[in-house]
């Protein structure tokens, strides 16, 4: 064993990555350690940014789409920020046989409760919800979002949005904090916002590529403008709100996202 440590000592030595650092000094093992500064520093992290997860559900046709539910959360644990999920307590409008893609009769669902699913039971009751307690509020697509927290799915532009999300979209947008909204969610901001940029990507469908592309005449309809966009991220960084928030411009990966501008 004490050759082995010899031996390796002498190897990290050598290597760039673990060479001794100014302010460094070195383990018996060969590797650098801390000084008593660093370590205090180390041990008192920089708070991320305390972003709220909206969900509608859970299963793409009729609540979130997991996949982008999924990628969110671990994209901003990569970027170190602090998540809250939250879900109305309301029914969903219907519960969909994911099989058949058919409804299923006499079945109901709460959105609180199937939306725990994703969230592991760690969830909170959208009501709760407030911008002065988040930096961020972030909405996943799936059909949810057009069928639990709005009836746009069945009313389109005459739709209707749930109390509580038009209540945490203008909190969010009066404070000038990041709105994320995936997939059909720019649908709401859009209903509630007047005169907000969104994107739902393209606006001809282009061979099938883009078969939701009529929305974005629904959204134009609103009173909102909406922006052509690849199946990328559209993020404007409010400069007024510093650094802090800068990890979620890359920890939202393949979302449409929509950041209020701050307010005059």
């Amino acid at each position: 064993m004490a050759a082995f440590r010899a031996l390796a000592a002498a190897r990290l030595a050598v290597t760039p990555g673990f060479a001794p650092r100014p302010g460094l000094w070195p383990l018996p093992f060969g590797g650098p350690a801390p000084s008593s500064r660093a370590a205090f520093h180390a041990s008192a992290p920089r708070p991320g940014p305390r972003v709220a997860v909206v969900l509608s559900g859970c299963g793409v046709y009729d609540g979130t789409e997991l996949h982008e539910a999924s990628s969110i959360l671990v994209h901003l644990s990569r970027g170190g920020a602090e998540v809250q999920i939250f879900a109305p307590d309301v029914p969903q409008m219907h519960v969909i046989d994911h099989i058949k893609g058919q409804p299923s009769e006499g079945e109901t669902r709460n959105v609180l409760t199937e939306s725990a699913r994703i969230a592991r039971g760690k969830i909170t009751d959208l009501a709760k919800l407030t911008a002065v307690n988040h930096d961020a509020a972030i909405f996943p697509g799936g059909f949810g979002a057009a069928k639990n927290l709005s009836t746009f799915a069945v009313d389109g532009g005459t739709c209707k949005v749930n109390r509580d999300v038009e209540r945490v979209l203008k909190e969010f947008h009066q404070a000038g904090k990041p709105i994320g909204l995936c997939c059909i969610a720019p649908v709401l901001a859009a209903k509630v916002l007047r005169g907000v940029e969104v994107t739902v990507g393209h606006e001809q469908e282009e061979g099938g590529k883009w078969p939701h592309a009529g929305t974005a005449e629904v959204i134009k309809a609103l009173g909102a403008k909406h922006c052509v966009m690849g199946v990328t991220i559209s993020f404007q960084q409010p400069a007024w709100r510093g650094d802090p928030l800068r990890p979620l411009g890359a920890a939202l990966g393949h979302c449409r996202v929509w950041v209020p501008r701050a307010p005059e």
